[in-house]
């Protein structure tokens, strides 16, 4: 199975992040978002990202025009139906992404392959939303995208070996490491790490100590390149709420309560880096 052309759906962080690295790897894509405003953002993004490779000297000023050139824009799902492969990055909602699933599905060609960058939800419940379940796969890529080596390859209960073979060379063809895990709530990255931030989150609550002492201690005590509170903040504090909910729906296991101080911050708008602040304050958002 060849993969070649690809449309990713959501023009947000992540996506215009997994947008940035199909197009560098010689991939012509269409980068989908109903929202005209993010799509503007996403593409923005982009231009920015790969002007700083240029700069860095990773990549030539000819490379970074070729990968530009690559990139198609649409407001509808529609664009997505000659893809070889569709990536979902769009919020972190199992009923919106399957209605999105549910919609490619009629759309894209035959042979098509529905992969989700979700961090938490079944791949095998948003598979069963197609009637292509064994060409619906998890794609989980880390933020920021085009840094980041790992991808999770989640395989749901009906992915074909075929679909899981083609994306797993797919995945070291872009330059990640893919690890392949199976379908349960939070896969392995964010199982681990979720309770470890609500922990962290806990100990502000509690009044254990002030978020910047506890980031240290989780730097220079156990070799952290950056503390959980920190991190909370990047991945942003709404994504790590929704996270532990569907651990704690899905594994039926208290240990995953999210902190009630998690639960207002959501409530308050302090959200993490994109809302300008969190458990920290930025001079900008994003």
């Amino acid at each position: 199975m060849t993969i070649r052309d690809v449309a990713v759906i959501g023009a947000g962080t992540m996506g215009n992040g997994i947008a940035h690295l199909f197009a560098l790897h010689d991939h012509p894509l269409t980068l989908v978002d109903s929202d005209s405003a993010a799509l503007r953002r996403g593409m923005e993004a982009i231009e920015r990202n790969l002007g700083r490779q240029v700069a860095k000297e990773s990549i030539t000023a000819e490379e970074r025009a070729a990968a530009l050139g690559r990139i198609a824009t649409a407001g509808d799902l529609d664009a997505a139906h000659a893809a070889d492969l569709v990536v979902e990055a769009i919020v972190e909602d199992e009923e919106v992404k399957a209605d999105v699933f549910r919609t490619l599905d009629a759309i894209v060609q035959p042979q098509g392959i529905l992969a989700s960058n979700t961090s938490s939800i079944s791949i095998t419940r948003l598979g069963a939303a197609t009637s292509r379940p064994d060409q619906t796969i998890g794609m989980h890529f880390m933020n920021p995208v085009p840094v980041m080596k790992l991808v999770e390859v989640i395989r749901g209960y009906e992915t074909s070996d075929e679909t899981h073979g083609a994306v797993v060379a797919l995945a070291e063809s872009l330059g990640k490491t893919p690890v392949t895990v199976n379908d349960y709530p939070g896969f392995v990255s964010n199982r681990v790490l979720m309770p470890m931030i609500n922990e962290a989150i806990f100990c502000v609550m509690e009044g254990v100590a002030e978020p910047a002492a506890i980031d240290t201690v989780m730097k220079l005590g156990m070799s952290h390149p950056m503390g959980p509170l920190t991190l909370a903040d990047f991945i942003g504090l709404d994504v790590c709420l929704a996270i532990l909910e569907v651990l704690q729906g899905g594994l039926g296991d208290p240990k995953y309560r999210p902190c009630p101080l998690l639960r207002q911050m959501v409530a308050a708008g302090r959200l993490g880096r994109k809302a300008g602040r969190g458990f920290f304050e930025y001079a900008e958002r994003g």
